[in-house]
């Protein structure tokens, strides 16, 4: 630790040894603004705990490239802005693997600078707002972690340590730039108050459940799709973060722009995190929430779309819910491309558990009828006809408001799967 210590200091004082050179000198060919010109820290959010304070913003496209100098975004490369005050009675060390394992050094992202008459001042730029290590007691310190790009929400650890104590702050910050479905959702306002149905007992909750639509329909509400087989329990918040926890994606919406970049990706092979979905229906609305985990390319994919429900259940919020896995694409008359699904959608629906109890962001489970078997010798099929097999059963998902470890998931037995 105190070597560490004393390697921080050492930057630290070559930093300011470095400063009168950087402004003397980031005026010829190399333009970036300063950063109270920039209005990203209007977005800041702050954590306290035990004498530690920590703010954290992260810059969008148009603000990074301001700051720097260098469109960094479409490197790869998300600056996230982080600002430490010790207010305890030691020393405090801040380490940037937590915010991002696979960060840049400030000097790898100066070398992206490909004009050579401005290198030497960006290299100073960049390593003069780097994140200092060593926080002494009674100093606030600031700089930049330059990490990788995430659109919409980025979510990260600030780890904190001395000798003595640890302190552990994870954020969820939102970023400018990426137009997500359900962005113009108000959850507040789907439902007039004396529409909603609040249940406190089990069992009729199940009943209500099981009652439920057992699939989702199509624009016009006439033909049945992909089964109904999750219900998520937890306020719009927890359920936001907690899939962003375990590394669900957000979607875009439907544009062309969106559909320039599907198309690129579908021909390159390429990845693209936040590709559309396509407009599903239940209640008579499209989904008002779909996230995805996509794998190195963008025909193979899990996600799933989320309903709100005219329901509570002991005073928390009812999503109804859909999942599956997109194995690759196949033609057809209609949309030319689609993608088709794993038809065994019950091993999705579990693997959204085991991904939710691992990242700490289930609480309890269990199981409930209401979709309708559909045996793997005689499949259902979705609206664009991929087949598909079930038990029948939809898996009931609580989100805590707090991470929750592995050993202390509850499973509740309502329905055995294996009944």
């Amino acid at each position: 630790m105190n070597v560490l210590l004393s390697h921080a200091r050492l930057s630290l004082r070559l930093a300011a040894l470095l400063l009168p050179f950087c402004l003397a000198g980031c005026a010829a060919g190399f333009d970036p603004k300063p950063m109270a010109s920039v209005p990203f820290r209007d977005r800041a959010v702050t954590q306290a705990d035990s004498g530690v304070r920590v703010t954290t913003a992260v810059p969008d496209a148009k603000e990074s490239r301001e700051l720097f100098g260098v469109s960094l975004y479409k490197k790869g490369i998300q600056p996230v802005w982080i600002e430490i005050e010790n207010s305890t009675g030691a020393d405090v060390l801040f380490l940037p693997f937590g915010v991002d394992s696979d960060y840049y050094s400030p000097l790898e992202v100066a070398a992206l600078n490909r004009k050579r008459s401005a290198r030497q001042q960006a290299e100073q730029l960049f390593f003069l707002n780097g994140v200092d290590l060593a926080i002494r007691p009674g100093e606030t310190r600031s700089g930049f972690v330059f990490t990788n790009l995430d659109q919409g929400t980025k979510a990260f650890n600030v780890d904190i340590f001395n000798d003595d104590d640890t302190w552990q702050f994870t954020f969820f910050v939102s970023v400018p730039g990426l137009a997500t479905d359900h962005g113009n959702v108000d959850f507040k306002t789907l439902y007039p108050d004396d529409r909603i149905t609040h249940y406190t007992d089990a069992a009729e909750f199940i009943e209500a459940l099981q009652q439920l639509p057992c699939c989702v329909k199509d624009s016009k509400g006439e033909n049945n799709g992909d089964p109904l087989n999750l219900v998520i329990i937890g306020e719009p918040l927890d359920i936001y973060y907690a899939v962003i926890r375990a590394a669900w994606d957000e979607t875009e919406v439907v544009s062309a722009a969106s559909g320039m970049k599907t198309a690129m990706a579908f021909i390159t092979g390429g990845k693209y995190r936040y590709s559309p979905v396509s407009s599903l229906y239940v209640f008579g609305r499209r989904q008002d929430i779909a996230l995805q985990r996509i794998r190195e390319n963008i025909n193979e994919r899990n996600h799933f779309r989320l309903w709100l429900a005219p329901m509570t259940f002991q005073g928390q919020s009812v999503w109804i819910g859909q999942i599956s896995r997109d194995i690759g694409v196949r033609f057809t008359r209609k949309t030319i491309t689609t993608h088709k699904i794993d038809p065994d959608v019950d091993e999705t629906r579990e693997f959204l558990i085991e991904n939710l109890a691992y990242n700490q962001v289930l609480s309890q489970f269990a199981y409930v009828g209401g979709v309708g078997a559909a045996p793997i010798d005689s499949p259902r099929g979705n609206l664009t006809g991929d087949p598909y097999f079930t038990d029948g059963l939809r898996a009931v998902i609580w989100i805590p408001s707090k991470p929750k470890d592995l050993q202390d998931v509850r499973y509740i037995e309502w329905s055995d799967p294996e009944d």
